[in-house]
This record gives structure tokens, sequence and C-alpha cells, in this order.
């Protein structure tokens, strides 16, 4: 059941991702030739007017093929005789669906929340000790030299902070200086400070490590403060995507950390079966959605041919140029593209089946 609802996640992300391009397509007078949901053989194709809809075997993408997309053609209603802003629109309506869905979901996990987190601190963990007086596990806590209640954090070590998953990320990903010490800015009394030399601890004795030793102010629910945190999450969760997609390219990932829509749908169905009841498996589905929707809109904006972000590229060689790339050329490279991002593919899936076969994450 678990593999059935992650497949229907991952297709919903990738139909409201094609249908990005379909409408815009359509109010745009592209001739759109098929509409596919899923890549490979056919299991269900209608066609409707001039268009065909199908449904295909593999869940791991779609495609809204129009007329004239890779090569030139007489048809008037093709796609390279469309104004050149209009088909950067279709090319880039894609990727906004994608980020307009991953927002959407975020209001509705920010709702299923009992209060809205914001990076305000409000206040520093500690143990009550035997007589009466707490000991706080944060040398920072210290109003002259140091953070206090009501300080809102900016950065940590340089990394931009929006919301409580920077922090997560930062401390999990992040290793402090050879002093244990952290660089926090933050804004206090409409101020930006920065301090240099703030030492973190565990919040509990004996922890790993892993707990962040300060609270974070949490707001009443109404509709400015479940805006303005499902705003603060979408920010942080794109944030966290691009500092990834820079490891990736640069090298910083492991090969054997490379994963893709079977390693996707892994995640999500384990992820599903570790939820305590069904309020946290509908929270962890939402969350890991608009995870997904926000990562495929980054990904596809990226300046890689085959990808959304490779179509632009050339249609701002061509805004540049005054005139177009020609199609025999551009198709030459998307094609190049497109074989290397199989290849890519067909190794994370390789990856994916690698860890389920032996239990490795």
């Amino acid at each position: 059941m678990g593999i059935i609802v992650a497949l229907i996640v991952f297709g919903i992300i990738v139909t409201v991702h094609e249908f990005g391009h379909f409408i815009c397509a359509k109010l745009s007078g592209i001739r759109v030739l098929e509409f596919s949901i899923g890549m490979g053989p056919k299991i269900i194709q209608k066609q409707f007017g001039e268009t065909k809809y199908s449904l295909r075997a593999l869940p791991v993408g779609g495609y809204c093929a129009m007329e004239g997309e890779d090569s030139d053609t007489e048809d008037a209603r093709g796609f390279r005789k469309a104004k050149l802003w209009k088909r950067m629109t279709v090319l880039a309506a894609g990727p906004f669906m994608n980020f307009v869905l991953g927002f959407l979901m975020l209001i509705v996990m920010v709702c299923m929340m009992d209060k809205v987190p914001t990076n305000k601190i409000s206040g520093f963990s500690g143990v009550r000790n035997e007589d009466g007086s707490v000991t706080y596990y944060a040398s920072s806590y210290d109003p002259e030299n140091g953070l206090k209640h009501g300080d809102i954090i900016k950065k940590i070590d340089g990394t931009r902070v929006f919301s409580m998953l920077d922090i997560n990320y930062i401390f999990e990903m992040k290793s402090s200086g050879e002093d244990g010490t952290r660089s926090v800015e933050i804004i206090r009394d409409g101020k930006k400070m920065k301090f240099d030399h703030i030492k973190f601890h565990d919040a509990y004795p004996g922890g790993n490590g892993d707990e962040i030793d300060f609270g974070l102010e949490r707001k009443s629910k109404n509709p400015v403060t479940v805006i303005k945190g499902s705003g603060d999450i979408f920010m942080s969760m794109s944030h966290i995507i691009g500092l990834s997609l820079k490891q990736l390219a640069t090298g910083k990932v492991e090969k054997e950390e490379v994963s893709g829509p079977v390693g996707v749908v892994s995640e999500i169905n384990e992820a599903t079966k570790e939820a305590e009841d069904e309020k946290e498996t509908a929270f962890t589905l939402v969350y890991l959605a608009a995870l997904i929707s926000i990562n495929v809109g980054l990904f596809n904006l990226l300046p890689i041919p085959g990808l959304d972000g490779g179509r632009l590229l050339f249609c701002f060689i061509e805004l540049i140029r005054r005139k177009p790339v020609k199609p025999e050329h551009e198709g030459y490279v998307h094609l190049v593209g497109m074989i290397i991002l199989f290849g890519i593919m067909i190794f994370a899936t390789y990856n994916d089946i690698i860890k389920i076969i032996t239990g490795h994450k």
C-alpha cells in the first residue's frame, strides 16, 4: 500500500509539471501532439481533438510533445513559430507549477501543526538541578556576548536560515569550528548583529550532539502566520535542495548516495511505514510531496540540455543573438543531454535497487 501511495504521489507531481507546459502551450496557440504521463510502452492512449493523451508503463516522468519542438516545421502553430516570450513561458510553466504545488502542500502541512514555527529564539534548554537551580546547555546564553531571548536567527556559519529546517541541516551537515564554536548572525531589536564564538551543547545530558539547545517561538495559526510560515519552509527547502545540487555538481556527493525515482518511492514507502498513526502518515506524505515537487521544479530549471532549463538557455541565447539557433543543432544538443540524463537515471536506479536488496539506505 505504501508503494502504491508513493507512486500516486510521484504521478501527481509529474502530472502537475507536464500540465503546466500543456495548458500554457494551449493558451499560446501552440499545437500539442501528445500529453503523456509516464514513459515507455503505452498502457492507454486516447485522442481528443488534435492531441493524444497517454498513460505509459514507467512512472518516472512524462512529456508534453509539441509540434516543431526540436525540428523546423511549416505548421504556423509549431513551437518554434511562436513568439519568444510565449516559448519561454511554456518552458517555465512546468517548474512553476511544481513550485505552486509544493507551496500548497506546505500550507496543508503547516495547517496540520499545532502552531506555526519561526526562527525566533524563545528560550534555551536546560535541566533543573537538585537544589532547584537550572543549568543551561548553552554557553551562548549570555545577553552581553551571545544569543538571548527574542533574537531572530538569520545565518549560522554563513549559511542563510529561513526556518528550523535550515538550522537542522546546518547542525547535521556542517561541523563546527576547531574550538567547537559557530558564527551566528541575528536580528535584535531591528539591528543586525554577529557573534563569532557561539558554542552549542546537547539539549539533554548524555545527548549525541544532534539536539539543539535552544527553543524557537511558535505562533498561533491564522491566514497570515500560516502563509508566512509556509513561505519560510518553502525557502528553506529550496535553499537546502540548491545546496545539495551544488554538492552533486562539484562531486562532493558519493556515487552511492545518488538516488532516482525508485529510491524516492522506496523512501516514501519507508516513511509511511514508520509513522505511528494516520495523522503522522498524512503529515509525512505531505512533507515529502512538497519536498519532491520543489526538487523537481528546481532540477528542471538547471541549464542542462534536455531539461526545461537547457531549452530556456537556448531561448536566452536567441534573445541575445536576435536570431534562433538552428533547430537541428539545438536538437542534437538536447539529444545528447537526454542520453546522459537517462544514463544517470539508470545508474541511480541501479543504486536504488542495490540499497533495497542489501537493506542499506
